[in-house]
């Protein structure tokens, strides 16, 4: 597997990493011993890098992650996690005593004196400006509960916003196919300032691989179901913002454009991989041959040229309207 400097790190993280939203909750329950077995067949599979989150499964994805990597000490994995999300989405709120208790939950969670990664974790948008956050951020460093510290946002401004920091390590955005604009500035921004990037929502929340129909039914507990229009969260985390119908049939032209020998959701992943600034794209799974299948896209050749033409051209087209001048 290839393996990408994430930002100010200085840390190399395979370029397809694992995403564990769906460990914790909010895609329907999956077992523990299930979710063990998607972690082997990731770090099996070359994957060096896991992306969590306090708030998933409220603590249950940390959890299980820090029991594997316990079981697992030869497993050279390097944990990214998020905080804030568990709280009132309120700047006040914020504040340095609150990262205290938030990364002391985590460390407890995932087993471990100092946290290799920590992002924001899509705060309100006033957080990406203030000072007195990366002082805070900075403290944490220096009390050694945190290696690094990073942000994940929801807007391309957010993320600019962010990157202007002198010691912000990475930041993470959505970037798939139906999501293009963080091509415009954020990657070139990034890249500029040694920061790494990391792309989540891979594949639209499952519609880019194109297994979907207007008939599919999604469980009353995964958010594709109970956030469809932004009820809980940001509308831009589900089905990155496109509307469900549009977005079953931009999937189905997208999926026309796989090659030989790659499934749609592997042309997904491989054209992120592809994008200059990329350092790590983060699908996630719910079962061992997902895993092994998302891992297996960073060995495909890079797409060609019609490919990625016919992506701008599908992008143009189908989803600009929706969600560019949102995000």
């Amino acid at each position: 597997m290839e393996k990408r400097v994430l930002g100010r790190t200085g840390r190399e993280v395979s370029v397809v990493g694992l995403g564990t939203w769906q460990l914790g909750a909010d895609w329907g329950e999956v077992r523990e011993e299930d979710a063990t077995a998607v972690l082997d067949a990731a770090v099996e599979s070359g994957v060096t890098f896991f992306d969590t989150a306090d708030v998933y499964g409220d603590g249950r994805s940390e959890q299980l992650i820090g029991r594997y990597l316990k079981a697992r000490p030869d497993a050279d994995v390097f944990v990214a996690t998020k905080m804030g999300r568990r709280a009132d989405q309120l700047p006040e709120n914020y504040v340095l005593d609150n990262f205290r208790a938030w990364n002391d939950r985590s460390r407890a969670n995932l087993g471990v004196d100092t946290l290799d990664l920590v992002q924001l974790h899509c705060p309100p948008t006033a957080v990406y400006s203030s000072d007195e956050v990366y002082d805070a951020l900075d403290t944490l460093v220096a009390e050694k509960r945190i290696a690094n510290y990073a942000v994940s946002v929801e807007t391309c401004a957010e993320a600019l916003a962010a990157i202007a920091r002198p010691n912000l390590a990475s930041v993470q955005i959505i970037l798939n196919p139906f999501r293009l604009k963080p091509l415009e500035e954020v990657l070139p921004a990034a890249a500029r300032a040694g920061v790494g990037v990391i792309a989540r929502v891979p594949l639209a929340s499952g519609l880019l691989s194109g297994k979907y129909t207007r008939d599919t039914v999604f469980a009353e507990n995964d958010h594709r179901t109970y956030n469809r229009h932004g009820e809980a969260f940001d509308q831009g985390e589900t089905f990155s913002g496109v509307d469900y119908a549009t977005g079953l049939e931009a999937a189905a032209e997208f999926a026309a454009l796989a090659p030989q020998g790659a499934t749609p959701a592997q042309t997904a992943l491989r054209w992120i991989i592809q994008q200059p600034g990329v350092t790590s794209v983060i699908p996630g799974a719910r079962s061992v041959e997902q895993a092994r299948a998302n891992a297996a896209a960073a060995t495909l050749p890079p797409l060609d040229q019609e490919v990625l033409d016919g992506v701008g051209d599908l992008y143009d087209r189908r989803v600009r309207a929706q969600v560019h001048h949102h995000w």
